[in-house]
């Protein structure tokens, strides 16, 4: 099926009317959020059984704000006037200078926990893993790294985000010392401790069996509070997930990377997208396509959220092909992307498209439901039971002609394999899933050798990782 090239976005951002130049809108029903209430991590319209996809999205009006040129090291300070926490900071009374003392300061604090704050971190071509590829001339791969990132993971950057609209825009952090509470089975756990403890906040972490006991023990030296969830025989869906809703019902605030739980996870996120435009401008290059893999959704969304915004702001010409990466083991997003390109016709306009999404938003049970059996895979951290952010990153492949892919436990292992020796990143098999994607399609010699794509390393290789 062909799909059209030209993104678009479904709402008109420009029609914001309030103060500020951006907000917070439900993706499912609409819902704007009122400027002048305290943020909030989700849609307040929710309810169960109502089979809406609520998810908050951060949008922004792109004639009232530019692309950020600084040079600042803190990406949450170099990229500070594209978040809503900065303008409704201003809105408050508070100059430039306090928001970057703001931020600098919990990055500060950050640091005394875990040894380092936050940095733009590298993206570059790796010479050996694109003569490996068989890429030719100045084509190749390029490499983002995150595996020296807060905690060894891109999750952080989601949490942060979080902490910084909690914070400067009047949220559940500050109107009440309620717990923090997330799901993970390791990465995000760990993100979300260092957060937390860097501020001082209770945090509840509701983990599966089989997570990591070095990943345990750091947990609990960060002091927060462990519950390990048995999945029942029979029952499907995340037994961790369904243990987050319920820390949540009693007054928990969602610290998580579901963005349908927490949609200001996303805006944190965006950082990474927003570094990879200002990196290819400084060495004037472009990207074809874009691996990325795929757990819960919250890492695709965001990236394509931010290559999307600096698009519209001028910053980005056009965004590349967004190829999603899942493992046999699961792969609920491939499963509702296909549902809903068969709704389709093989040339879909991107009103098409976007009535076609619009639809799906409405009635997500067609796409999206639980995993029906235990997934398993040598790559872990993206065995999620659900794509929480589905609709995001089905939108963005849709309307960039990318796709999802599936691929084996072989070349998950290949991937790492090679990863790890032509770049010298000791990157998990999770975090360089992307790379067994693009491995996949340049097997079957679907990738051209003068393309140019991309690919990021999110976690670490821990002692419990296997290899």
């Amino acid at each position: 099926m062909n799909r059209v090239a030209s993104p678009t976005r479904e709402l008109d951002l420009d029609a914001l009317s309030g103060r500020l130049p951006t907000a917070f809108i439900c993706s499912g029903c609409g819902y704007h959020l009122p400027e002048d209430e305290p943020v909030r991590p989700g849609c307040p319209t929710s309810r169960a059984g109502d089979d809406i996809d609520h998810v908050l999205r951060r949008v922004l009006a792109p004639s009232r704000l530019a692309f950020p040129v600084g040079d600042e090291p803190n990406p949450f300070v170099r990229y500070r006037t594209l978040l809503h926490a900065y303008h409704s900071a201003l809105a408050a009374g508070w100059s430039d200078g306090d928001v970057v003392d703001f931020i600098e300061r919990l990055d500060h604090d950050l640091a005394r926990v875990d040894g380092a704050g936050f940095r733009i971190t590298p993206f570059e071509r790796s010479d050996t893993l694109s003569e490996r590829l068989g890429f030719a001339g100045h084509a190749g791969v390029w490499v983002k790294d995150e595996t020296g990132n807060v905690s060894g993971s891109h999750k952080a950057r989601h949490l942060f985000g979080t902490l910084l609209e909690l914070e400067m825009a009047g949220g559940p952090s500050t109107a009440a010392p309620r717990p923090l509470a997330i799901a993970s089975c390791g990465n995000a756990a760990l993100a979300a401790a260092v957060v937390a403890r860097s501020v001082g906040r209770r945090l509840q972490v509701f983990v599966p069996e089989v997570a990591d006991p070095e990943i345990l023990d750091r947990l609990r030296d960060l002091d927060a509070e462990v519950t390990i969830c048995e999945r029942q025989p029979g029952s499907s869906g995340d037994p961790t997930y369904r243990r987050l809703a319920e820390a949540i019902a009693k007054g928990a605030v969602p610290f998580t990377c579901q963005g349908n739980l927490n949609g200001l996870a996303i805006e944190g996120g965006e950082t990474l997208g927003w570094e990879i435009v200002s990196q290819l401008a400084s060495a004037n290059a472009h990207l074809d396509r874009l691996f990325i893999q795929v757990g819960g959704g919250a890492l695709a969304a965001s990236i394509i959220g931010g290559l999307t915004e600096a698009r519209e702001l001028g910053a980005l010409r056009a965004l590349p092909r967004i190829h999603t990466v899942q493992t046999r083991g699961a792969f609920p997003l491939a499963r509702a992307f296909e549902r809903l390109v068969a709704r389709l016709g093989p040339v879909p306009t991107v009103d098409e498209i976007e009535q076609e999404l619009a639809r799906a938003a409405r009635h997500r049970s067609e796409y999206m439901w639980p995993w029906e059996t235990e997934p398993h895979s040598v790559a872990e951290g993206i065995l999620d039971d659900e794509t929480y952010d589905w609709l995001a990153v089905v939108r963005g492949m849709l309307l960039t002609g990318g796709s999802p892919l599936i691929v084996d436990e072989a070349t998950l292992r290949t991937a790492n394999e090679i990863g790890r020796e032509t770049t010298g990143i000791d990157v998990s098999v999770t975090g360089s899933a992307g790379l067994a994607g693009l491995l996949d399609l340049t097997n079957r010699g679907e990738i051209d050798p003068g393309e140019t794509v991309a690919v990021i390393f999110t976690g670490v290789r821990r002692s419990g990782d296997q290899s």
